[in-house]
């Protein structure tokens, strides 16, 4: 048997439900707010989060309920992972669909579920809740970082 940790030796295919769901980095950047341009298609993400963001921990208030309160909630799955053109770079889902390596900040490599805050990857700190926002305004809270933050020095590995 293997010493290899499941997401080197398995396809998303082929995990579990509670492996699959622990590739979940609790960044919170899927809940965020994301604008689409409909001539170009282009998706721009915004610093509005989701009403059920919890801003401190980065993870959903209400995970087992989130549809009833937010009916257009994505729920990630094998089939959006290969559709969806606007998963962060530091994804677990998108990175191991890569056959590429979970960061290690990651907290099935770290160990730690702030490693993620640590380093930087995450939303925590950066966003304003989407009802204190009106929609017509999302417009002025478009940022970039969500898909640079694997860029950032801080993402990279401390020596």
């Amino acid at each position: 048997m293997s010493d290899a940790p499941f997401w080197k030796t398995k396809s998303l295919a082929q995990m579990s439900n509670s492996e699959w769901e622990s590739l979940c980095d609790g960044c919170g950047l899927c809940c965020l707010n994301k604008l689409e341009d409909w001539d170009t298609g282009e998706v721009v993400f915004t610093s509005v989060a989701c009403q059920l963001l919890d801003g401190t921990s980065c993870r959903c208030s209400d995970y087992e309920n989130r549809r009833a309160t937010v009916p257009d909630c994505i729920r990630l799955d094998l089939k959006l992972v290969d559709e969806i053109g606007w998963l962060p770079p530091t994804c677990a889902y998108a990175l191991v669909r890569d056959g590429q390596d979970l960061y290690w900040w990651h907290h099935l490599v770290s160990g730690d579920p702030e490693t993620v805050h640590v380093a930087g990857i995450s939303a925590r700190g950066r966003t304003v809740n989407e009802n204190d926002v009106d929609v017509d305004d999302f417009e002025d809270y478009v940022v970039d970082w969500p898909l640079t933050v694997g860029e950032r020095p801080e993402a990279q590995k401390p020596r």
